[in-house]
């Protein structure tokens, strides 16, 4: 059933219609020699406040990271863990502990109103599925025992499969508004489900998707240039980054928050954008 493959949709699909199993399905821990990975990533991106945390799994092994990027105070909180309960991400709730970090968050995914997408593209000799979805989060931030209280647009990202052993991307998420005062949301990428058609490319306005053509990437994850024209500029604040190699699984990433500026297709010009770029390398 690969040959069918990209499909783009907003998940009201009928059971086995893709003939391979994605979420909310059962997938098997291994296909075809890969093992299995998932993951979800929640980002919220304000003016005073940005945060993301993921919790990850590559088939057996466990990951989990949590950053808070203070925009007032000018510091970055950040905190990774091979223990991926680190991070609970579970439906319409975010809770993480660390040293310096405790959140306690609510997210709206089940009662917002933006439009999901998701993509399952072919990866190879394998298959790879994500879910993107517009929402806010709310609650309280606690830095080093003191309560911020917290809300913000952002992103979640539900993604699983069967990656190439080498999988390289880069990436930018963020939120924003518009010069006409419409909410923005988007989602780009290069290096996965970065087809011609049905991608993952992604900007909501008000809530409603549509797809974009290719974006082209600066190597210093300043910005990025789109195929239709126009582009968006990241001006980087501060930078999450890691390297690390345990054997046969291994990863170098940069994940630099950022304000930008520029035009989306389809959406105008930002007024206001705050969100992330990434350039992510992994051996999994």
């Amino acid at each position: 059933m690969l040959d069918t493959l990209p499909l783009r949709d907003d998940g009201h699909r009928p059971p086995g219609a893709l003939g391979v199993p994605v979420p909310p399905a059962s997938m098997p821990l291994l296909r075809g020699g890969r093992p299995r990975k998932t993951w979800r990533y929640v980002g919220a991106y304000g003016d005073d406040l940005m945060l993301c945390a993921a919790s990850v799994h590559v088939g057996p092994a466990g990951q989990a990271f949590v950053g808070v990027w203070d925009r007032t105070r000018g510091e970055l909180i950040d905190a990774v863990s091979l223990r991926a309960g680190m991070v609970d991400a579970g439906a319409g709730h975010l809770r993480a502990r660390t040293r310096r970090l405790r959140l306690d968050l609510r997210t709206d995914e089940l009662s917002t109103e933006a439009t999901a997408m998701e993509v399952t593209s072919p990866h190879g000799s394998q298959y790879i599925w994500t879910r993107k979805l517009p929402i806010r989060v709310t609650g309280t931030i606690h830095v080093d025992g003191v309560p911020r209280a917290f809300d913000a647009p952002g992103l979640i990202d539900d993604s699983a499969g069967y990656h190439a052993r080498r999988t390289a991307w880069k990436w930018s998420a963020g939120v924003g508004t518009l010069t006409d005062g419409r909410a923005v949301t988007w989602n780009l990428v290069d290096g996965v489900h970065d087809a011609l058609a049905s991608s993952e490319r992604t900007v909501w306005v008000a809530g409603r998707p549509h797809e974009v053509g290719p974006v082209r990437f600066l190597d210093d994850l300043a910005g990025c240039a789109f195929r239709e024209g126009g582009e968006l500029r990241c001006a980087i604040e501060s930078e999450r980054g890691q390297t690390s190699n345990y054997g046969l699984i291994a990863s170098h990433y940069r994940q630099p928050f950022g304000t930008f500026t520029g035009t989306l297709p389809g959406a105008g010009e930002l007024a206001t954008g705050y969100g992330v770029m990434e350039d992510h390398t992994a051996k999994w």
